[in-house]
């Protein structure tokens, strides 16, 4: 008679089990293409770019697989991936990319900037590819010092290079920015790492440095991780050498990343001007946290690339120190596109050469315009929990004459700045517990807005003769739960003629001289609805 026992099935089931894992660990192991193996030296004797190919045509052919880089030095061209590609650069091994030009040819499908061109290859570029990823504890340099010098030294009356008539060849169709003098250079620097129309993709671990344009620039791309990177290029001597550019993508997550760089450290675009519009693929869905930004023009910037719309956005838990500026959404009239849904939260700031926070739709110089496709807008926009120190100004808010930036609101912010809020063509702007510590001047100024909410709003440094809050041209202001400190001599001035509806409620004016002042032409008085007395 033949027994079965739940010890017989415990066996058959682990012996299953090991098995399946031996055949998983086999497959794994098959499923790794050492360069070496393909021609590849790692003491960047030789140019290594024909090596890794031939191996990341050997994992294609197979159905995808690892392309493995054990320690050394390699030198190589540009690097394409192809589906189901993981390209793993293991700790101890670096990656320098070669700083001749001719290297990144021929050119292929790109974009620059928010129009699409064909160019330069980029040093890691995919198209159209699936299931791809650069991982691992290596280092990749993309010896961009050569490419900055040829485009700062650049001067219109020299003569061309063969690249620049290829580029020119090659673009005659394109669809060109308001401005088109960086097209009609015909010399555009490459992305470091550029994902075109791809599903995906995974970038973690790496350090990348020292790139020739933009670092990591996913475009028109889906389902894209960005994680625990880290990336250094020059402050002062890598110009455009942005951090992290996903432009017009669809689910994105930047996380745990570690960047210092030439310009922006994380920016979010979706195309310019008349080639964004005519794309129109937006960048939405996107989370960034827990990041940390030292030098760079922006920690984490909207636009002002913005033309195909961007949209549901969440910033969190990052640091900036040292940054020109830290939170920034910029667009002008020309780009059209809205910027919108975007929630920021739980942010520390110092050491900010700049603004904390802007918002700014006249970017660029132009003049008032009706409204149009052209005409950008910046509407439902959320920060809170935000603490600032060490800034040069608090905030700047600077709408379109034609379309006002709409629908802000600030819960709990503390900053020490040097100057506070300075608003101006803004209508629903809500102001929840704020403290501004400013070195000079008002801690809030607001100019031809309207809809004001201001709750809570306090300063512990009043300035002699000068107001905690002042507003111009204002309709519709509902100012209340102020508790001024001691040693306030005036909360608020009003001024100009179109200002009026502008209440006070539930104040305590206790340690405040004089609670409202009044300048100029203001045909309203201010309407208190309960509290204390402003006379």
């Amino acid at each position: 008679m033949k027994f079965y026992s739940p010890i017989n099935k415990v066996v058959t089931v682990l012996t299953m089990c090991c098995c399946t894992m031996l055949f998983s660990i086999n497959a794994t192991a098959q499923a790794y293409y050492n360069v070496l193996k393909y021609g590849a030296k790692n003491d960047s004797s030789a140019l290594a770019t024909k090596a890794i190919k031939k191996a990341i045509d050997a994992a294609s052919k197979a159905g995808g697989g690892t392309v493995y880089f054990p320690a050394g030095k390699y030198l190589t061209g540009s690097i394409h991936l192809k589906s189901n590609i993981t390209i793993f650069i293991d700790a101890g091994a670096e990656l320098h990319f070669s700083d001749n030009f001719d290297d990144y040819l021929p050119m292929v499908k790109s974009r620059y900037e928010g129009v699409d061109v064909t160019s330069f290859s980029p040093l890691f570029y995919a198209y159209e590819a699936e299931n791809i990823a650069i991982i691992g504890r290596g280092i990749i340099d993309g010896h961009g010092k050569k490419w900055w010098d040829f485009v700062e030294g650049y001067k219109a009356d020299q003569p061309r290079s063969k690249w620049q008539y290829m580029f020119d060849e090659l673009n005659k169709d394109i669809v060109l920015p308001d401005e088109p003098k960086q097209m009609t250079r015909g010399f555009l620097r490459p992305p470091f790492i550029q994902t075109m129309h791809c599903k995906n993709v995974l970038i973690q671990g790496i350090t990348i440095q020292n790139s020739p344009f933009w670092t990591v620039n996913p475009e028109f791309c889906e389902n894209v991780t960005i994680h625990a990177v880290t990336i250094f290029n020059p402050a002062r001597f890598a110009p455009n050498t942005d951090g992290i550019n996903p432009e017009s993508c669809k689910n994105v997550r930047i996380s745990d990343c570690h960047i210092s760089v030439g310009d922006d450290c994380i920016t979010i675009k979706s195309g310019k001007d008349a080639p964004g519009r005519k794309m129109a693929v937006p960048a939405e869905n996107y989370t960034i946290t827990n990041c940390t930004m030292l030098s760079g023009h922006g920690g984490v910037v909207i636009g002002s690339e913005m033309s195909g719309d961007v949209r549901k956005i969440t910033i969190s838990n990052c640091v900036f120190d040292g940054t020109d500026r830290g939170l920034r959404i910029k667009s002008a009239r020309g780009r059209g596109g809205v910027v919108e849904e975007i929630r920021v939260d739980n942010i520390i700031m110092k050491n900010i050469k700049q603004q904390a926070i802007v918002l700014d739709l006249q970017y660029a110089k132009t003049t008032v315009e009706p409204v149009s496709e052209r005409t950008p807008r910046f509407r439902n926009i959320r920060f809170s929990n935000i603490t600032a120190s060490g800034v040069n100004e608090a905030a700047f808010l600077n709408g379109l004459e034609e379309m006002p930036i709409e629908g802000i609101t600030f819960n709990d912010i503390n900053m020490d700045a040097k100057t506070g809020f300075n608003m101006r063509n803004a209508n629903r702007i809500e102001f929840h517990n704020v403290e501004v510590n400013t070195e000079i001047g008002s801690s809030l100024k607001a100019e031809n807005a309207n809809s004001l909410t201001i709750n809570g709003f306090k300063s512990y440094a009043p300035h002699k003769n000068v107001p905690l809050i002042d507003l111009k041209d204002v309709n519709d202001a509902f100012i209340y739960n102020a508790f001024p400190v001691s040693g306030t001599e005036a909360y608020l001035k009003i001024s100009g003629e179109k200002t009026k509806n502008i209440s006070l409620g539930n104040n305590n004016f206790k340690h405040t001289k004089t609670p409202v002042v009044t300048e100029g032409k203001v045909t309203e008085e201010v309407r208190v609805i309960s509290g204390d007395p402003i006379k």
